[in-house]
């Protein structure tokens, strides 16, 4: 189980007078995923979800609160912890004059998963990402779908426990996005626990198990994607999320 308790990010930012000021990019943020279960982090750019993600990962170090791994912490099991996580950001780089096979098996080694393991390990991934076709090709060569799958496929090399995707199927057509939700489904399946962070709301209704959606860095509804409707009397979490605000205004 991952346990998020009050966790928070202070930063400073310049304002129009060019004047140093505190702010708050995550503010108490609490929430549990168990063994086997996808939950969404759902809000508007600016909401505070890729912070909060990063402190999950450990590249962030949070200003107070707490994350628990089954039991372990970042202050005394931070490498344990990043060897069992899968992080997935937004704006990763991958090497565009190697082969997809040939990043798989260089992540491989860097988390020293051993050579028959690895192997074993490269395959079922290409087959669960339909990535046969093109794992002897450069990535530089491939379609953005194709190297998206690629690059959740690098993540996922060495079998962790815990997923963290940050816009996993962002910008993505429609195969390359199903690809990569039926494969999540999958490793759901298989017991992992996974945080999926998406600007799309009708794939966080298909996929998520809950849902936490955030605004201006606070939780302002949790709970199953059925329960958030009925509670704000929606038939869809978009709806849900903008009668959660308010409404649209200019500051959003």
């Amino acid at each position: 189980m991952l346990k998020v308790d009050n966790l928070k990010k202070k930063f400073i930012r310049y304002n129009a007078d060019k004047k140093a000021e505190e702010f708050w990019a995550d503010n108490g943020i609490t929430f549990e995923a168990k063994d086997g279960e996808i939950i969404g982090i759902l809000g508007p750019n600016g909401a505070g979800k890729t912070t909060l993600l990063r402190m999950i990962a450990g590249i962030l170090v949070p200003t107070s609160g707490t994350i628990d791994f089954d039991g372990l912490n970042y202050r005394d099991n931070e490498i344990e912890i990043k060897k069992n996580i899968a992080y997935l950001s937004g704006n990763t780089k991958i090497y565009n004059t190697l082969t997809t096979y040939e990043l798989l098996k260089m992540c491989a080694d860097i988390y020293e998963v051993p050579e028959e393991k690895a192997e074993k390990r490269i395959k079922e991934i290409a087959t669960a990402l339909n990535m046969n076709e093109f794992l002897y090709n450069k990535i530089g060569n491939l379609s953005t779908g194709q190297t998206q799958r690629v690059n959740i496929a690098r993540c996922l090399v060495h079998d962790p426990k815990y997923y963290i995707l940050d816009e996993a199927t962002s910008g993505l057509d429609i195969i390359s996005s199903q690809i990569i939700l039926d494969f999540i489904k999958k490793e759901k399946a298989r017991g992992k626990i996974i945080l999926y962070s998406t600007h799309y709301m009708e794939e966080a209704e298909n996929i998520c198990d809950n849902v936490i959606m955030i605004n201006k860095g606070v939780v302002i509804k949790e709970g199953t994607p059925s329960l958030i409707k009925s509670t704000t009397k929606t038939t869809n979490l978009r709806d849900a999320f903008f009668v959660l605000i308010g409404g649209i205004n200019d500051e959003e």
